[in-house]
């Protein structure tokens, strides 16, 4: 099978499927794309996060034309990859069909070939039908768990449906413009330069004067000047972490769950403080040295759990502290779209007591008067709100000065904000 073909493009896309569906996160499940050719590479991707966005439709499709799933994973996530593409691809399904059939070819000893061959061609029997009765399933509607669509519908009953929309659409791509270097009307100018144009943000100032968003996503190779540290990639929403915690110069900072270091860079680049940027994981800390190390800046990473405070702390209260806990990612599913098959509705009530127990941890290291910002990806209240109010309660000593819920949207993923005061 030819490297370049639409066969190789859904083989390798199967086995990074059957990888998520077997437990893997989406990021483990693609490293074995990074030695292939850069066409079959982004070909094979756009089929995972596809059939990865459009959750339960294959599974529901496959349900109704096979009388039980087909054990052999790779090629049950074949069949996912090609009834993703005969959807997108509708002119040439012949052709799809085919490729199938020799992608199954190189799974199994070419045990399911005939298999494959069968399933496709009844899909497109009966797809007018199969897509009806798929309409009239909620979850398959919505390409989201039902347990997920029912969370929605509580937390927001007159919003849930465009949340639902945008996690299953494409991110959008914004910038955060290193303003130790240089503005963003200047960087948009070189934006121009290069053939590329920044949107008009329906309020910028919301999410600070570095900020643009492209109209059109693009790799960071074709960034003006992004290797020299001018820019960074950072959603809209994130960016407002660094707007509401505002740390004044010369001030002592905790960033508690660092990695990858979008957060602690544009801290650094808003102002002249001395930060301490703490991660679990020696890998993702890593990333945090290597992103500031391209943007020119610097702080003190540590490897440490935020919440065992007698490994890292020295005893001298921070001035601010930012809590970006580790949540569901509810807020950013269309940039990980694997979280809506990974995610189980029993997994919400444990975050939510890990994050109970990060700000219980972290209180006492902030100093009177000093400002915590707790922050999720996340758009379910039992993790954002429902945290905050019942931390509110057990600390007399802290009071709420602001709260943010941004719900995803074509300029911005969905977070969660609460800036919180110590007040003794």
């Amino acid at each position: 099978m030819k490297p370049d073909s639409l066969g190789w493009s859904l083989l390798l896309a199967a086995r990074a499927l059957a990888r998520v569906d077997a437990g893997e996160s989406l990021s483990e499940a693609m490293i074995p794309l990074t030695l292939e050719a850069q066409g079959a590479r982004a070909a094979a991707q756009d089929i995972v996060y596809g059939v990865l966005r459009r959750f339960g439709e294959s599974e529901f499709v496959l349900g109704r034309l096979m009388r039980q799933k087909l054990a052999h994973a790779e090629t049950y996530a074949l069949l996912k990859a090609a009834l993703y593409r005969l959807e997108t691809r509708p002119d040439a399904r012949p052709m799809v069909v085919d490729q199938a059939v020799t992608a199954a070819g190189e799974l199994a000893e070419g045990r399911y070939k005939k298999l494959v061959n069968g399933v496709l061609r009844n899909y497109l029997r009966q797809r007018e039908v199969l897509i009806s009765e798929g309409n009239d399933d909620e979850a398959v509607r919505a390409r989201h768990p039902l347990w997920w669509v029912k969370r929605l519908k509580k937390d927001y009953p007159d919003r849930w449906e465009s949340v639902v929309d945008a996690g299953n659409s494409a991110p959008p791509m914004a910038l955060r413009v290193n303003l130790r270097k240089t503005s963003a009307d200047a960087y948009a100018d070189a934006l121009a330069a290069s053939g590329l144009k920044a949107k008009k943000l329906k309020a910028r100032g919301e999410f600070g004067d570095a900020a643009l968003l492209l109209e059109v996503p693009v790799s960071v190779d074709r960034l003006p000047g992004f290797y020299d540290g001018l820019v960074s990639v950072q959603d809209l929403g994130a960016q407002c972490a660094a707007t509401l915690l505002a740390p004044a110069t010369g001030k002592r900072v905790l960033d508690a769950c660092a990695a990858p270091g979008g957060k602690t860079a544009h801290l650094l680049e808003s102002a002249d403080v001395d930060l301490v940027a703490l991660d679990v994981d020696a890998v993702r800390a890593g990333r945090i040295e290597e992103n500031l190390r391209r943007l020119g800046l610097s702080a003190e990473v540590r490897v440490a759990d935020c919440r065992a405070l007698k490994t890292w702390w020295d005893g001298c209260a921070f001035d601010a502290v930012l809590v970006d806990a580790p949540c569901s990612g509810s807020g950013v599913v269309r940039r990980h779209p694997d979280i809506k098959a990974l995610r189980r509705e029993s997994d919400i009530r444990k975050f939510a007591v890990t994050q109970g127990a990060i700000l219980d941890a972290l209180w006492p290291t902030l100093a009177p008067g000093g400002r915590l910002l707790y922050a999720t990806c996340s758009v379910f209240v039992e993790e954002n709100a429902g945290v905050v109010d019942a931390f509110l309660v057990r600390r007399p000593d802290a009071e709420s000065i602001q709260e943010r819920q941004l719900l995803p949207d074509p300029e911005h993923d969905g977070f969660y904000y609460a800036l919180l005061r110590k007040t003794a």
